[in-house]
């Protein structure tokens, strides 16, 4: 590995500040343009979480959202070892926090979501440094395929290779007007191996990921809303609060609730439908025995909004 590779802390560790918003209810990461989410509806404890200089990954707090954002907008968010790391360790922290309900994806800049693998530090990797770049990687796409709480990328640019997969690891995308994605891997002698080959081939079919992968073809967003690979297409100017409003939505929702139809339809996936029936089962079984069962119903009849307990 090159020697030049920043020391990665924990996450907690790494957390400067936690600091209130302003008057207006506003707040930014930082000056680089990067999404800055600026408006607040959702009810809950509001405050910024900064890392330490130099840091690659950001995580801000809004209500109950979490907004998770790639910090190298000098290299079009290429996936480094360190932003690998930090971003594992982000995604873990938002999945141990009870007040977090939904996590956004971003990334700074206006260029691009994220190229993928960081090719300039690879560029004189030996396979043993292959091997040893390979854990952080995996984990880093396994913390967010894994996330408890719903997951939104919010994308822009170009979303290629190792940033692609990024995106195919969160439930839902929506994409600003001019976005490519693809998985351009094969065109320069690598596989996409950060999930892309199974999760693009349950999201399209075999026969299309094939093509896709083989080829290294490029996805507009027509193309790929038509696919089904992302949810909702938007102006550039307007992603951060269409991407904000999709999570607001979600908010609205008990999150016991949420979280366990997240869990529920994951598991559909790879086994049969019987067992899948059984495990929506256990998730009723869960979900029924909430304090949230009882205050939804009860707000339903109160003619109220629900104020859930998220238990």
């Amino acid at each position: 590995m090159p020697s030049s590779s920043p020391t990665i802390c924990g996450w907690r560790s790494c957390v400067a500040s936690i600091l209130p918003l302003g008057k207006s209810g506003t707040s930014r990461i930082d000056g680089t343009g990067s999404l800055p989410y600026e408006r607040r509806r959702i009810a809950g404890p509001s405050r910024r979480l900064e890392l330490s200089d130099g840091s690659f990954v950001s995580l801000r707090s809004e209500g109950r959202i979490r907004i998770v954002t790639l910090e190298r907008p000098d290299t079009r968010n290429a996936i480094s070892t360190a932003v690998a790391e930090e971003l594992a360790d982000a995604c873990r922290a938002v999945a141990a926090d009870e007040e977090a309900w939904v996590m956004i994806l971003g990334a700074a800049g206006n260029k691009a979501f994220c190229v993928g693998a960081d090719l300039k530090e690879r560029a004189n990797f030996s396979l043993d440094d292959y091997h040893a770049n390979r854990a952080p990687m995996r984990a880093m796409f396994h913390a967010i395929r894994t996330m408890p709480q719903p997951t939104i990328a919010s994308i822009f640019g170009f979303a290629l290779g190792g940033g692609f997969e990024l995106v195919l690891s969160c439930d839902l995308i929506v994409a600003a007007e001019g976005t490519e994605i693809g998985l351009p891997e094969a065109r320069v002698g690598l596989l996409p191996a950060g999930g892309g080959t199974q999760l693009l081939t349950r999201k399209v079919g075999p026969n299309r990921a094939k093509e896709l992968i083989f080829t290294g073809k490029r996805l507009d967003v027509a193309a790929a809303l038509d696919l089904g690979l992302i949810q909702e297409v938007v102006p550039f100017d307007s992603l951060r609060d269409s991407t904000l409003g999709l999570a607001d939505r979600i908010v609205e929702a008990s999150p016991v609730a949420v979280r366990e139809a997240k869990a529920s339809i994951d598991a559909a996936l790879g086994v049969p439908l019987e067992e899948g029936i059984e495990r929506e089962n256990e998730s009723w079984a869960r979900v029924v025995a909430s304090d949230d069962r009882a205050e939804g119903i009860a707000a339903f009849n109160a003619k109220r909004r629900p104020e859930w307990k998220n238990r």
